[in-house]
């Protein structure tokens, strides 16, 4: 009863952020000059945006098998893009992407694979993830100081809110990975005051998941090789951020703009994920749209509304329309043993 109550509040949370993000983005404008604008799009540049867009939730579903498999859990690929897509269409509808990693848990759980093992993984993905988005706004600030005043005078405060929160969960997350001793201690008095107002079927769910203190000595050792040798899931996380970002040269494109270089719109796209990825929004809706409707008005000029839409049509209903799919195809397939009896039975008539 619970989790329905949340699903009910969460959609009609999502419903009412996006109605007001309509109204505020396209009260007073010229709706039909804006969709004569978007037919006139040369739709051909649009085809490697969608791409990219599958790239960006293939490449963490890499690197959660890599991840994975230096825990010794080896996944098929394919598993690993379907947690991947459960991920990130659970994040796009819930506030600050809450819902993304408990429901991978819960697929992950589905194929057998202990709630230790996934919440360990998923927190070094986390920290990687934003901790890419930290290096490019401390770079941004330290080196393109010409780059922030053309662009970004009216939203520097909301910029510096962002990247201050997205440094505050790296380095909190961090924390959680090297001190393990400290956490045990914090989790273990969390837990205490949790604890006390559950009922007992709940209490046992709670000692289930308490088990994640055994794991804790190890994370160390595997963010340190994520981090080492090979660098791997660094290296991907950071390419897997600038293919999302890069999408918006493409909407650029389509429109047949020129002027403006292929890396600022690149690092203006990162700005905007600087500074929305902690807010309490499902896929920084409404304050996306404000933004880039104020650092993009040089780069699109009057193209700026029309230029908005296919960005953000990109950029998050892609992705949440992708991610809905194959969460569709997650939901059908893994741990259904029905299923995979059927095919099993399947190929050996065939093969019979």
């Amino acid at each position: 009863m619970r989790d329905k109550k949340k699903a009910v509040f969460n959609t009609l949370f999502l419903l009412l952020v996006f109605g007001l993000t309509v109204y505020g983005v396209f009260r007073g404008e010229d709706l039909e000059s804006m969709m004569h604008s978007i037919r006139q799009a040369q739709w051909q540049w649009l085809v490697p945006g969608v791409a990219l867009v599958l790239f960006f939730i293939w490449s963490e579903s890499i690197i959660i098998w890599y991840m994975m498999k230096s825990y010794g859990t080896r996944l098929k690929k394919r598993s690993c893009f379907l947690f991947s897509s459960v991920g990130f269409f659970f994040s796009c509808i819930t506030p600050s992407a809450s819902g993304g990693q408990p429901m991978q848990i819960y697929y992950m759980k589905k194929e057998k694979i202990p709630i230790p093992v996934s919440t360990v993984v998923l927190m070094i993905v986390t920290i990687t993830y934003k901790l890419v988005l930290v290096v490019i706004g401390i770079g941004i600030l330290i080196f393109g100081q010409g780059f922030l005043h053309r662009y970004l005078e009216g939203i520097l405060p909301v910029y510096y809110l962002g990247l201050g929160l997205n440094v505050f969960c790296v380095v909190f997350m961090t924390v959680l990975v090297f001190h393990p001793v400290l956490t045990k201690e914090i989790l273990k008095k969390v837990s205490i005051c949790w604890k006390a107002a559950l009922d007992e079927t709940q209490r046992r769910t709670a000692g289930k998941a308490g088990c994640i203190y055994g794991y804790l000595p190890g994370n160390s050792s595997i963010f340190k090789r994520a981090y080492g040798r090979d660098r791997g899931c660094i290296r991907n996380t950071f390419v897997q951020r600038m293919a999302l970002f890069a999408a918006t040269w493409f909407v650029y494109r389509a429109f047949g703009l020129s002027g403006t270089s292929f890396f600022d719109i690149l690092f203006l796209q990162a700005v905007i994920a600087v500074a929305v990825d902690m807010l309490p929004l499902p896929g920084g809706m409404g304050i996306s749209e404000t933004l880039f409707l104020n650092i993009f008005r040089p780069v699109f000029g009057s193209l700026l509304l029309p230029g908005m839409v296919l960005s953000r049509g990109l950029g998050y209903y892609a992705e949440l329309l992708i991610s809905a799919a194959f969460t569709v195809v997650a939901q059908l397939t893994i741990g259904n043993e029905k299923v995979r009896e059927q095919k099993k039975c399947i190929k050996e008539r065939v093969e019979g």
